[in-house]
């Protein structure tokens, strides 16, 4: 019979397969058990063994088939104690709005000369970008780089918007722009193991209800079939919800 293949949320044969560093951190806990979240974060803080403030990941498996257009899953939220990284936003806008931009903490801020140059660099040096709707004809030059790499804004995420200044004031505060990927699941970094347990449990409460609430209407059956937390190269521990 042939060997089933592995995956992060149902781990075989693990202690063959990782570093050391991994395979000491995962006799903490049983990776066949399920924990409840406050369980969880304690794990996920003891098998944390890298000497930097590892981000910690929730891991959430859908039963989506996304190859359905009605079955992607996207939504924002805004984390209440944030990620635990800073930001850098780029603002695509029209000149009476760079100010606006700059004030409210955008890095790079313009409009038809950064398209360009973006046009010529293929290269996007931030981590989320917000634009005027007066501006988005001229995006498309740069659509495709922009969406290989998750950055083109979009109205469902309320990164076009007219109101630009409160909508990098919201990223920079916490809000976070979720979608699955093409296997239909959400990875997303929900704090730093620095972070106090309470807060991180706050913010994976707050991911986990934006992904119900955001169920597809094409979905079918089951929605949110498992869910895992993980601290940078620790080991994925599967919560109760």
């Amino acid at each position: 019979m042939q060997e089933a293949k592995t995956s992060r949320f149902e781990p075989q044969n693990i202690m063959k397969k990782r570093s050391k560093r991994y395979n000491n951190s995962i006799h903490e806990l049983n990776l066949k058990n399920t924990y409840s979240l406050d369980e969880a974060l304690d794990l996920v803080k003891k098998t944390s063994t890298v000497k930097f403030d590892a981000s910690v990941e929730a891991h959430i498996k859908l039963g989506l088939d996304t190859k359905q257009s009605d079955q992607v899953m996207r939504t924002a939220v805004t984390l209440p104690h944030g990620t635990g990284k800073k930001l850098k936003i780029a603002a695509f806008v029209t000149p009476g709005k760079e100010a606006e931009a700059k004030k409210a903490g955008a890095e790079l801020v313009g409009g038809a000369e950064l398209i360009e140059e973006i046009k010529t660099s293929q290269k996007l040096d931030f981590d989320i970008a917000v634009a005027e709707p007066a501006i988005m004809r001229d995006l498309a030059k740069i659509a495709k780089v922009l969406g290989q790499q998750g950055k083109m804004p979009s109205p469902k995420t309320g990164t076009v918007t007219p109101n630009i200044g409160a909508a990098i004031k919201d990223l920079a505060g916490g809000k976070i722009n979720v979608k699955t990927d093409d296997a239909g699941n959400v990875h997303q970094v929900v704090g730093k193991v620095s972070y106090d347990a309470q807060k991180l449990k706050e913010n994976i409460v707050a991911l986990i209800e934006s992904v119900k609430s955001a169920k597809p209407k094409g979905g079918k059956g089951d929605y949110i079939t498992n869910v895992s937390i993980a601290s940078s190269m620790g080991p994925g521990i599967k919560i109760r919800f």
